[in-house]
């Protein structure tokens, strides 16, 4: 598996808006230091020479993870480790205290070690959490999707949020309680209660001459990062669009399932929005919603793959009937089936546009999508 990184330029309020509003991104990383290291005594000098007394609080708490392909490391724990030694070494020699660490990322600042051949890079990470913790999933059940991956899969269907969006084998309900947000235009970052960024030094300080736009008109002299973040999220949560609001449906066989997708929903604010049905998915009920638009809306599934969870076998005529159930109840709609199973995708038996290579964790899989559910008349023979 490969990341996908995004480089961007910006200030202090990018950073708060790309936390606060991306939705598909795992996190939000700000180069500190770029180097060439060649081993981990390297390691420990390079991290050292960072002015952490001026990032760090020194009776903080900051968190270590890394991704690490270098040869001579044996143990990719180690190099966290000593990047965490020289963190809290370089701060007791300044200061003549040390910020505690550990792996609790809803606590303190974060820091990001990316080390690969020679090439090291250490980042301030600013989500802390990966943006992928929504703050709403609070009953994850067996599996589950990360929101961010439901994110981008809604995304790829390119759903117009003015259609229904279905979502049979709904689980623990993320992909619709993520098309919910999108249709009401959530910042996505607005439900969590802590990001790296909260955690770092001068937050909570008033920078000079800095005034956040909803306090303008109160004549500040200046605003903290803290109060610029408040101010940001009030704002985004008065553009949040609160009438026509398309039906969004999600099913599920599993009554506990339905029941926990519900909670998951309460817990994001949206589940007055989204439709819950315990049922077989060949039973979802399919809105006739009238709009005008090139689709009727978009159904969405994310079934066993055969890998973690169900049997191969098993999961064949399942597939086969997912392929039914579209082409006969959704005729018009958007179809899309992510799964990790090239040979069980075949059995779906729809003609699709695209397949677009997605990772859920480590399995490599394929979102497969299907313009009006249309018979191939054939199964799927070109799956990758």
């Amino acid at each position: 598996m490969t990341e996908n990184i995004v480089v961007v330029k910006g200030s202090i309020r990018d950073v708060f808006k790309l936390n606060l509003y991306v939705r598909t991104a795992h996190r939000v990383l700000v180069p500190l230091l770029r180097a060439t290291c060649r081993h981990v005594r390297e390691l420990y000098s390079l991290v050292g020479s960072i002015d952490w007394e001026n990032l760090i609080e020194a009776d903080g708490y900051f968190s270590v993870s890394s991704i690490v392909r270098n040869n001579t490391v044996r143990d990719t724990r180690l190099p966290s480790l000593v990047t965490k030694d020289a963190i809290v070494d370089r701060m007791r020699m300044k200061c003549n205290r040390r910020p505690d660490s550990g792996a609790d990322y809803d606590r303190g600042a974060a820091v990001f070690l990316h080390w690969e051949n020679n090439r090291m890079i250490i980042y301030l990470d600013t989500s802390g959490a990966p943006l992928s913790k929504r703050g709403y999933r609070k009953i994850p059940g067996s599996a589950p999707m990360q929101e961010t991956l439901a994110a981008a899969c809604i995304d790829a269907m390119k759903w117009d949020r003015k259609t229904p969006f279905i979502s049979p084998m709904c689980g623990s309900g993320t992909p619709a309680i993520e098309a919910a947000m999108i249709a009401i235009g959530r910042a996505p970052g607005s439900l969590r209660s802590h990001f790296g960024f909260m955690s770092l030094k001068g937050y909570s300080q008033i920078i000079a001459g800095e005034t956040a736009p909803r306090v303008a008109s109160r004549q500040r002299f200046g605003a903290s990062p803290e109060q610029i973040w408040k101010d940001m999220v009030l704002e985004a949560a008065e553009k949040e669009k609160k009438y026509d609001i398309p039906p969004i449906v999600a099913s599920d066989i599993s009554p506990e399932a339905v029941q926990n997708a519900q909670l998951n929903a309460h817990a994001a604010g949206v589940s007055h929005l989204i439709k819950f049905v315990s049922c077989d998915f060949g039973e979802t009920p399919i809105p006739d919603y009238p709009v005008e638009s090139k689709y009727r809306g978009c159904v969405f599934f994310n079934p066993e793959y055969g890998i973690r969870l169900g049997d191969p076998v098993e999961l064949g005529p399942i597939y086969e009937r997912i392929g039914t159930f579209m082409n006969e109840k959704c005729k018009g709609y958007v179809g899309a089936v992510l799964t990790g199973s090239p040979e069980l995708s075949k059995q779906i038996n729809l003609y699709y546009v695209t397949r677009i290579p997605f990772y859920n964790g480590p399995i490599d899989c394929r979102l497969f999508i299907f313009p009006n559910c249309e018979l191939k008349g054939e199964s799927i023979s070109n799956a990758d």
